[in-house]
């Protein structure tokens, strides 16, 4: 079977032209261009109009001999998202190589930084009309100043005016986009909404829970604070619901017994459209950057990830069951069929993108709903051969 790189160079039975021989050549060498290059032309010919977006980890991105060529991505026409960016001195270097978004857990942190880029970049029409349009995504809401994939996580990168909110979704019994990044609510993050012990011992995969019993039994409200989270600790991250109002506010419309509890994609959608108006008109009417919340929250984007795992056998004994390899997920269909599903119900389609480091569901969008556009989630270069990547898509 020919390749998809080797299938570019025939064109109508004519010659390529030396610059794009240079860059299928290039191609070939780079397996991240080599990647975007195949998954566009699949994409295409599905009738997908926009280009999938690379979205690798910033490692990969920075440093002196960097493994993701920024300028050539570019130059072959893919947008560069990398993730997650939390430090402004590697924040100012993404913004050197001029990225199109950062994904961070301090959008705050970023949204600083990209202010005193302008302030220096002052009489440079270009660098200023690129700082613009960076895209400034807050991951899991922002979970550096709130709990993870929450509705005040959510309401807090609101609050710092990011333009798109990052999030995880699985897959429950009643085939709901359920928002969550591990394959069970982790007792880290969540408790009993009744008290009882929720250890991980007795833990609860989100495939095996209906969307209703998980807002009815867990509240996910525990601070990532202190040693034990090591380098994942988020010292100023806080859960006073006073710093939440609009969360409080959705709770009591939705008659939720928290504004903590599990959400999912339909009503993370519900949630920005309510904040959007709880600032145009509501009881944020009067706050001093109303207007402004209000205006980004209506336009905002969803940058939606399936957390799903590849078949594995389970192992003999788990050293570390908070980090069990066995896989608790469902099929890629049953994911884009549910996310895919509450993205078409809500008329989200022009604002939303599905991210994955499965590869196997971007392409099943592309094909069946080629109006989401798809960003490939990546790693270090060895990820490009993983079980999750199609075999027309993995790296020689």
């Amino acid at each position: 079977m020919r390749s998809p790189i080797a299938a570019c160079i025939l064109l109508a039975g004519s010659l390529v032209p030396a610059m794009a021989l240079a860059q299928i050549s290039a191609a070939a060498q780079d397996p991240f261009l080599n990647l975007m290059t195949a998954a566009r032309a699949h994409a295409k010919a599905h009738g997908v109009k926009v280009a999938p977006v690379l979205s690798p980890v910033d490692a990969t991105v920075l440093g002196e001999h960097p493994s993701v060529n920024v300028a050539a991505l570019h130059q072959a026409g893919f947008q560069i998202v990398p993730w997650t960016t939390n430090d402004p001195v590697k924040i100012r270097a993404l913004l050197a190589l001029h990225v199109d978004g950062i994904i961070t857990d301090r959008p705050d942190i970023l949204q600083s930084v990209l202010k005193d880029a302008r302030t220096a970049a002052a009489g440079d029409s270009t660098e200023l009309a690129y700082l613009k349009r960076v895209d400034v995504t807050a991951h899991r809401g922002g979970r550096g100043l709130r709990p993870e994939n929450t509705l005040p996580s959510f309401e807090s990168g609101l609050d710092q005016l990011a333009n798109t909110l990052e999030t995880d979704t699985g897959v429950s019994t009643d085939h709901v986009s359920l928002i969550w990044h591990d394959q069970f609510y982790n007792p880290q993050s969540c408790r009993h909404a009744d008290g009882s012990p929720y250890t991980l011992e007795n833990r609860v995969y989100l495939s095996d829970i209906s969307s209703a019993d998980a807002q009815r039994r867990f509240i996910c409200d525990k601070l990532h604070q202190g040693p034990e989270y090591g380098a994942a600790q988020f010292p100023d991250q806080k859960n006073d619901l006073s710093l939440s109002p609009v969360s409080v506010a959705f709770a009591k419309k939705e008659k939720l017994i928290s504004p903590y509890v599990p959400t999912y994609a339909e009503q993370l959608f519900r949630f920005t459209a309510f904040y959007a108006d709880y600032y145009r008109s509501g009881a944020g009417k009067s706050h001093p950057e109303a207007t402004a919340r209000a205006a980004n929250a209506a336009k905002a984007r969803f940058n939606l990830e399936t957390k799903i795992m590849p078949p594995m056998p389970a192992p003999a004994k788990e050293s570390n069951p908070a980090e069990s390899p066995v896989n608790h997920t469902v099929e890629p269909q049953a994911f884009v069929d549910a996310l895919c599903g509450a993205i078409v119900r809500s008329h989200m389609e022009s604002r939303a993108e599905v991210q994955s480091f499965d590869f196997r569901t971007l392409i099943l969008i592309e094909e069946q709903h080629p109006h989401i556009p798809t960003y490939y989630l990546t790693g270090a270069p060895h990820s490009l051969s993983s079980p999750l990547v199609p075999p027309a898509l993995r790296r020689p």
